[in-house]
């Protein structure tokens, strides 16, 4: 596998205009185009006709996080208006707990307008379940370019009902408009279950229940994993090179059943969107750090940006998620709980995913370089057959369907 930290950046760029962004959604989520990419052929079709598209017997993996209202404003005495926009969770750090929190918890957070906010409380009075409920924010520390946040509150509600009457849903800053009543439903894929995510995994959002019963009626089997994706989803690479980019960490959580389902269905995986693309090939990586490390820590389950392409990643999948599996007995675990900071670009040796249902990606984007490594040089024909053919694109946009190789 070559390093890819040389790569240029500007190599993966194209135009793309305005108008071509879908600003909103189509009135039904299934109506939208789908890309075919087969063996190097392209063509197109609707996405409510996807299990046409699809051999029988495929897994198909799916992200279920679901998008919170992380997005807070709140205004000064002096009438600035400070916004706060929840990126992670810092203290207690572990998802679930946070949201159960029941007066206190700390965020590392982005915070626009920071220099109107020096020192002092943020205030908001909201009404929870018909309770008033008194939101206090305070920064903590810097945490690099964000900072930490601490966040207290009246009233005996959790920090998740405290969100739902406080935040709004951070949709993309690429579509250059307000978030609308519309999106809190129409942002969330419909098989969303686990909140944590500020951005969604948008290759879902065309998914409906009859889509989901043509596929099983074709044999294509289900699977769902976590990842919680980060607001790094929404930065270009800045840098000229890639090396000098600095991907988010991004929560992962993937029950020990998904991970014997995986196993079983090596060769015949789908991942749908480029955030389960990033879990299951980093359940490789782990699979390959407690293979060389039996007793590793459990705390210690992060897959490092250029861990990938350091070399020493000669098992296959099988041994690697078998050991995986082995780890998680001797731990006593359910379910998987880890981080990811995986960097998938052109040079990478997919290991466990062989198709990919995804959107069109922003130019010089990360995501763009992931399908560039999937795809190799035929991205450009794909992304020029769908600047030509009319498909919309990014979040609210049109699909495409991915199979460089025969799935039978």
């Amino acid at each position: 596998m070559s390093n890819p930290k040389n790569i240029s950046i500007e190599e993966y760029n194209y135009p793309l205009p305005d108008e071509r962004i879908a600003k909103f959604p189509l009135e039904n989520r299934d109506d939208s185009k789908l890309l075919v990419y087969r063996n190097g052929s392209v063509s197109q079709s609707v996405f409510r006709n996807l299990a046409d598209e699809l051999p029988n017997n495929l897994l198909m993996v799916f992200n279920n996080t679901k998008v919170i209202q992380a997005r807070m404003v709140f205004a000064k005495e002096t009438g600035a208006r400070i916004e706060v926009f929840c990126l992670e969770p810092h203290e207690p750090s572990d998802y679930a707990l946070v949201f159960q929190a029941e007066n206190r918890c700390v965020w590392q957070c982005m915070i626009g307008n920071a220099k109107k906010w020096k020192s002092g409380d943020l205030v908001r009075r909201v009404d929870v379940r018909g309770r008033e409920v008194e939101l206090r924010a305070r920064r903590v520390s810097a945490a690099g370019s964000d900072y930490y946040v601490e966040f207290e509150w009246s009233g005996g509600v959790s920090f998740a009902e405290v969100l739902d009457a406080a935040g709004e849903l951070p949709i993309p800053p690429y579509l250059h408009r307000e978030t609308c009543e519309r999106d809190k439903e129409t942002y969330q894929t419909v098989y969303s279950k686990i909140k944590g995510s500020v951005a969604a995994p948008t290759a879902g959002l065309h998914f409906t229940p009859s889509v989901f019963e043509r596929l099983a009626e074709r044999g294509v089997k289900r699977e769902e994993v976590t990842l919680h994706v980060g607001a790094g989803t929404f930065q270009p690479v800045k840098s000229d090179t890639i090396g000098e980019h600095q991907m988010h960490t991004e929560f992962i959580s993937v029950k020990r059943s998904s991970i014997e389902n995986i196993k079983e269905n090596l060769g015949r995986v789908v991942a749908v969107g480029t955030t389960s693309v990033r879990t299951v090939e980093s359940l490789y990586f782990l699979g390959m750090m407690v293979t060389n490390e039996p007793d590793l820590p459990v705390e210690r389950l992060k897959v490092e940006q250029w861990s990938p392409y350091s070399g020493g990643c000669d098992v296959t999948a099988d041994v690697a998620l078998g050991n995986l599996l082995k780890y998680m007995e001797a731990h006593n675990l359910d379910t998987l709980n880890a981080s990811t900071q995986i960097i998938i670009a052109p040079g990478y040796s997919f290991k466990i995913v062989k198709g990919i249902v995804t959107n069109f990606h922003q130019p010089q984007s990360t995501l763009l370089l992931l399908i560039s490594a999937f795809v190799g040089e035929d991205w450009k024909r794909i992304y020029d057959y769908a600047l030509k053919n009319d498909f919309r694109f990014l979040s609210y946009g049109d699909s495409s369907l991915l199979l460089p190789q025969d799935l039978g």
